[in-house]
């Protein structure tokens, strides 16, 4: 036997007992003539102690033990002595007096030190990932993990959601990020895609009269990686259902992550509720379709003041039908250096300039106030209702320039004074998101999100509205400035979806060609239907107060989408290129 117990659990209440316990050296102390070791394995550390006088043979063998040793020890569990309790551990009123010892494994120097307090760069700890995987902050993010995975899949299968698995090899979509490929071996010329959602099959079960689905689906996009997004690969928990409108998606949904927050996290839902916002209340009002709620600054429209201006840059923006946006911040004092980092935030958002008034005990001061009437200033100060050590900074372009560039400033602020709790929880809907976007070089009409969604009021507004005014039945949910989930009630009529494409210059016949299941499943009897995929990596990584989601996988990827412990991807044998019909032609 390896062991008795594990190196968490034993306290006083085993006094004198005689156990076994195997695990890892995490650190030795010599005093004196007694060695003490600190044992660990995943249930905690536990103070062992080799005393000549008890056992001089395993005192013996204890001194040729070194960190990260894997051993195995025999002893009597004791009462460490008066002062020497460790309050933070488990164990910490006890240690062992050992009796025999035996070495199970030994153990190179490692490249870096087995504790949360660790200074090596990302690259070298996903290297030695299975050496980063015995520090215990990583273990508590697998830990909790597993606790999420086996609490959601229990949560839908106690409200009768039948979990399926849908294919992981599948047929390539081209509707949003780039897919990844893989060769057909028996079907020259042609590839399988991996799924970047199941979204096709989902509601295709809607069709077979599966009702009420749920998967912890595997996705895969080949997309850039950011601190909130996996390169790669990711998990998201996926749903969908039959006879329901918003409303019902919107109750399983919030039931489901305020039971998640409530029974897995020490973080407090800010009213105990979700809140909602339309998607152009969210851009005017915070520059964002996923807001951060914990806190203020929240934009004000100020571009009416302007229109007849005698300050030429805001006039001018004014002509062009372009935005004025206010943003004030309270009762905090920024030097010249914090404004001056501040403007460099707007400057690489895309604004040319950030302008200011600061508002302290003398009054009103900005280099652009002496551009400004006394009647600008005025309806300004209405507006704002500024107080001294208020500061007004102010954003004017192109709408989506000036609401995005407050956008950053408003985080960064955030960021800097800490203005967000960490302990808190925002949850809201963000709903009515347009169905179609224009580009501006081309003038082209595209899908601005899920192409499958239904649009409100239907086929009407695809045949009498301006597609740019369309929105749709479609929605996200934010936490704390993160989307978390999206989703919508489907447009299953073939009609409807047919004129839906038809506005962004694609006929049914390519629509047979690229989605023929469900074109043909859409004629044979759709239930009405809509579904949510909550990202679930993001939502742990969130829960976890984790700045990166590569914290969150047992074996992440790097920022360079590399598995570098693996080496994935490589090269492969041209014998195995030559099997799939394949011929690189890549400059060295």
């Amino acid at each position: 036997m390896h062991r008795t117990h594990t190196c968490g659990e034993l306290t006083l209440e085993n006094n004198e007992q005689k156990i076994t316990l195997s695990g890892w050296v995490s650190n030795r102390r010599d005093h004196w003539w007694i060695i003490f070791i600190d044992l660990r394995d995943r249930y905690g550390l536990t103070q062992i102690v080799f005393d000549p006088e008890h056992n001089e043979e395993a005192h013996s063998m204890a001194d040729k033990v070194r960190w990260e040793y894997v051993i195995k020890v025999t002893g009597n569990v004791r009462s460490r002595p008066d002062g020497q309790a460790n309050p933070n551990l488990v164990t910490g009123d006890i240690e062992i007096i050992i009796d025999n010892i035996e070495i199970l494994s030994k153990a190179k120097t490692t490249p870096f030190e087995i504790t949360d307090r660790i200074n090596v760069n990302e690259e070298t700890r996903y290297k030695y990932r299975y050496l980063d995987l015995r520090r215990k902050k990583v273990q508590d993010n697998l830990i909790f993990r597993s606790k999420f995975l086996q609490f959601t899949r229990n949560w839908f299968a106690d409200h009768d959601f039948l979990e399926v698995q849908t294919p992981i090899f599948t047929v390539s979509s081209p509707e949003w990020a780039r897919d990844y490929l893989i060769p057909a071996r028996l079907h020259p010329g042609k590839f399988y895609a991996l799924p970047q959602a199941p979204q096709q099959y989902k509601q295709l079960l809607m069709v077979g009269g599966i009702d009420k689905y749920f998967q912890i689906a595997p996705c895969f996009r080949d997309e850039d990686t950011r601190a909130d997004r996996h390169a790669c690969e990711f998990y998201q928990i996926d749903c969908e259902m039959s006879f329901v409108e918003q409303e019902d998606i919107f109750a399983v949904a919030e039931r489901y992550i305020l039971e998640a927050i409530k029974n897995l996290s020490d973080k407090k839902v800010i009213g105990d509720k979700v809140f909602r916002m339309g998607y152009k209340e969210a851009m005017d009002s915070y520059g964002s379709d996923k807001p951060d709620l914990r806190f203020g600054l929240k934009f004000q429209d100020i571009t009416d003041i302007f229109s007849n201006s005698d300050f030429a840059v805001f006039r001018w923006v004014c002509d062009n039908g372009w935005t004025i946006k206010a943003m004030k911040t309270e009762g905090i004092s920024m030097s010249r250096k914090d404004i001056d980092g501040l403007t460099k935030v707007a400057q690489d958002a895309g604004a040319r300039w950030l302008a200011y008034i600061i508002y302290d005990e003398n009054g009103a001061r900005s280099p652009i106030l002496k551009f400004f009437s006394e009647e600008e200033i005025a309806k300004i100060e209405k507006i704002m209702q500024p107080k001294t050590w208020d500061i007004i900074f102010f954003s004017a372009a192109d709408y989506k320039i000036a609401v995005n560039v407050l956008n950053v400033v408003r985080l960064a602020i955030r960021d800097k004074y800490e203005l967000a709790d960490k302990n808190e929880i925002s949850l809201c809907w963000i709903t009515d998101f347009p169905i179609y976007e224009q580009d501006k070089d081309t003038w082209k009409i595209d899908f601005e999100h899920n192409p499958f969604s239904r649009p409100k009021w239907w086929l009407e507004a695809l045949e009498t509205m301006d597609p740019l005014d369309i929105t749709g039945e479609q929605f996200d949910l934010s936490m704390n400035g993160y989307e978390i989930l999206s989703g919508a009630i489907r447009n299953q009529d073939i009609k409807a979806l047919l004129k839906a494409f038809d506005i962004v210059g694609r006929w049914e016949d390519e629509i047979k060609e690229k989605f023929g299941a469900m074109y043909e499943a859409f004629q044979y009897g759709a239930p009405p239907h809509g579904g949510f995929a909550f990202g679930m990596d993001r939502l742990m990584m969130i829960l976890n107060d984790e700045d990166n989601i590569r914290e969150i996988y047992a074996f992440p990827k790097s920022g360079k989408a590399q598995d570098m412990m693996m080496w994935a991807p490589d090269v492969v044998e041209e014998k195995v290129l030559d099997d799939l019909n394949i011929k690189l032609d890549i400059e060295e």
